[in-house]
């Protein structure tokens, strides 16, 4: 069993773990709020820009010319914030998971710890159900292991994916050649 001191001691570990993920957590927020303040700057130059050359145009060939050279600009402008979200929302997990995973380790050592004394002080005739209780510990952490492989899996395969998704994207953008309308 877990003495009183002990108690508070875990308890106020996962106290600072909370507010250490919770810091985290602000931290992520202000690093999205300050990309879409740069986002909204830009787009206000560009658009301002955009509207100047927009009202000096003289005909309709030079306002042909014009549209697909704002498109391609604005694909990979809208292809480079998603890759900034994605960073930022990425460094979190991985901030969130590393927090975790040693809040779990952490945690196993205690209940492992636990585990032993019980085993050691264990009257005479339990040998049954300490076998039972190693058993499911053993089932337990391999049930752990199985699961955080899985999800590191997972997480991998996700930004692969990701990163496939936007690179092709940005490919296709780039490769999309401004068409020119001549007069007919």
């Amino acid at each position: 069993m877990m003495t009183p001191d002990q108690l508070i001691a875990a308890q106020k570990s996962q106290f600072e773990t909370l507010f250490a993920l919770g810091g985290k957590a602000v931290e992520s927020l202000e690093k999205v709020v300050e990309l879409n303040i740069q986002t909204l700057k830009a787009a206000m130059h560009e658009t301002s820009d955009a509207t100047l050359a927009a009202l000096s145009i003289k005909d309709l060939q030079e306002f042909a010319s014009l549209q697909p050279n704002l498109a391609q600009p604005m694909t990979e402008k809208l292809l480079s914030y998603s890759q900034h979200v994605y960073e930022i929302a990425s460094s979190t997990q991985a901030e969130f998971a590393k927090a975790l995973e040693a809040n779990a380790t952490d945690l196993h050592k205690k209940v492992q710890t636990m585990v032993d004394t019980a085993v050691k002080n264990a009257p005479a005739g339990t040998e049954t159900a300490v076998a039972i209780m190693k058993s499911a510990m053993s089932a337990a952490n391999n049930a752990y292991d199985s699961v955080q492989k899985a999800s590191k899996q997972a997480a991998e395969v996700v930004e692969a994916n990701f990163n496939t998704v936007t690179s092709n994207a940005l490919k296709a953008a780039q490769t999309t050649a401004p068409r020119k309308r001549t007069a007919a």
